[in-house]
């Protein structure tokens, strides 16, 4: 009988180990959720201006679990194509400077975004969330499309605003206007979850980091991060 079970433990190990090493075992006992992207460019337009930075983390939850697990972060700052235009209002906001953009020694971007999406690949779901992903997610497809690097991202993503926003509906919370539109930005929804707001200049990391942990409060009401763990989250949003 010892025989017979011993060969069935050493497959059971094999089988646990290459699972973990092939990082396939949070594909069996994980359910991932999404990636959380923050991109710093240097302008609005996709097809004019360029990435100069990524930031992102993989936030996954274990099956039926009331919390997330942050994982996996990305960064990367890319050199500024000198064909790509750079706006001054985009250095105000990313604290670059033109030479600095365009300097040597930063990331290729091709090479930038081919690290990006190997990083997103192994991804049981790689929808793109974050606060308005759908401009992270046109930079992003645009760069790939500039270097012929295949992008399979899909067009949905997850918005940080509708989040925020579908949490003041659950809690009967009135949705603060500006011009007849929802005046909800990413240092509102930082403040309601009792974050301070972004830090400037922005940071892609930092920024992916925020909105992660934005996300973890407002649907679960828990912390994510534990460099933030000294700012309580709000009565209102513990669930």
């Amino acid at each position: 009988m010892d025989r017979e079970i011993c060969p069935l433990i050493l497959l059971f190990y094999a089988l646990i180990l290459g699972l973990y090493y092939t990082n396939s075992y949070k594909s069996v006992f994980l359910c991932f959720w999404m990636i959380v992207v923050d991109v710093e460019t240097t302008g609005l337009d996709a097809k004019k201006n360029a990435i100069c930075s990524i930031g992102a983390f993989y936030l996954f939850r274990p099956e039926h679990a009331k919390f997330f697990i942050a994982e996996k972060q990305f960064y990367a700052e890319l050199r500024v194509p000198n064909d790509a235009e750079i706006a001054d209002r985009a250095l105000e906001i990313n604290g670059f400077d033109r030479n600095e953009l365009r300097s040597p020694s930063r990331t290729n971007p091709e090479k930038g975004i081919r690290e990006f999406i190997a990083f997103a690949e192994p991804c049981h779901d790689r929808t793109i969330a974050g606060e308005n992903p759908r401009f992270d997610l046109d930079f992003l497809r645009a760069t790939a499309q500039k270097y012929n690097v295949d992008f399979h991202s899909g067009y949905r993503t997850r918005d940080l605003h509708t989040t925020c926003s579908d949490t003041h509906d659950r809690l009967d919370i009135t949705i603060p206007l500006k011009d007849g539109r929802t005046d909800i930005d990413l240092d509102y929804t930082l403040r309601f979850i009792g974050l301070p707001p972004e830090p400037k200049p922005h940071n892609g990391l930092t920024g992916a980091k925020l909105e992660a942990e934005a996300i973890s409060r407002l649907i679960f009401g828990k912390n994510l991060f534990p460099e933030y763990q000294h700012y309580k989250v709000p009565e209102y949003l513990q669930v």
